[in-house]
């Protein structure tokens, strides 16, 4: 069966996932962590990528990206992860591909779903029984979102910015849709979309 193709919109954001070979680790070590985020910042600069949220796991990632044109999320992910792949190659001495085939993603058409995407992502490591909060995981752009730690690589989305009329009010406000969760069914209709390349909009659009 041909692959679906991927749905992208300029300036509709995607919310993308990249998982490692055969679900292996393709994070090691906390330099690999660092080098990972410095190629995204470089590369969504000159590609013109805004990056929402985002959340590196010991083997995949997600990242809610929204793309000035519509090939710039594809160059983005080209770029970023064929220099990371180089990198790990030559520190850990090992030859081949480190990620399953490439990227999958989804096309967030509803501000709800926007923001639900935020959430899935920033929770990844708390359903993952990794940490008991959020904020207690380091390689995420929640102390950005929720706390106010600068971040070099974080652009805040519209609906983001809605939240609240100063940064304090929006953390706040974010922090508390972060504190309420995300239902089972929103939860599985990300994954669903985001695994099959279709679009995420309420029902009634």
């Amino acid at each position: 069966m041909p692959r679906r193709a991927r749905q992208v919109v300029a300036g509709i954001p995607l919310h993308i996932i990249q998982r490692g070979h055969n679900r292996q680790v393709c994070f090691f070590a906390d330099a690999d962590y660092r080098f990972y985020l410095r190629q995204l910042k470089e590369q969504a600069k000159i590609h013109g990528c805004s990056v929402h949220a985002y959340v590196l796991m010991t083997n995949h990632l997600h990242m809610l990206i929204t793309p000035n044109e519509k090939d710039s999320v594809s160059a983005l992910m080209k770029h970023v992860n064929q220099r990371y792949v180089r990198h790990v190659n030559r520190i850990y001495e090992r030859t081949g591909t480190l990620w399953e085939g490439r990227y999958r993603s989804c096309l967030t058409l509803s501000d709800s779903y926007a923001l639900a995407c935020y959430r899935y992502i920033e929770l990844n490591p708390v359903r993952a029984k990794m940490v008991d909060h959020p904020t207690h995981y380091r390689w995420s752009s929640y102390s950005a979102n929720a706390e106010g730690w600068y971040s070099s690589i974080v652009s805040p989305h519209s609906i983001y910015l809605a939240l609240g009329t100063n940064g304090a009010q929006r953390r706040q406000q974010y922090r508390a849709l972060v504190q309420s969760g995300l239902d089972e069914n929103t939860i599985n209709r990300i994954r669903h979309a985001t695994n099959s390349n279709l679009i995420l909009a309420d029902s009634d659009k």
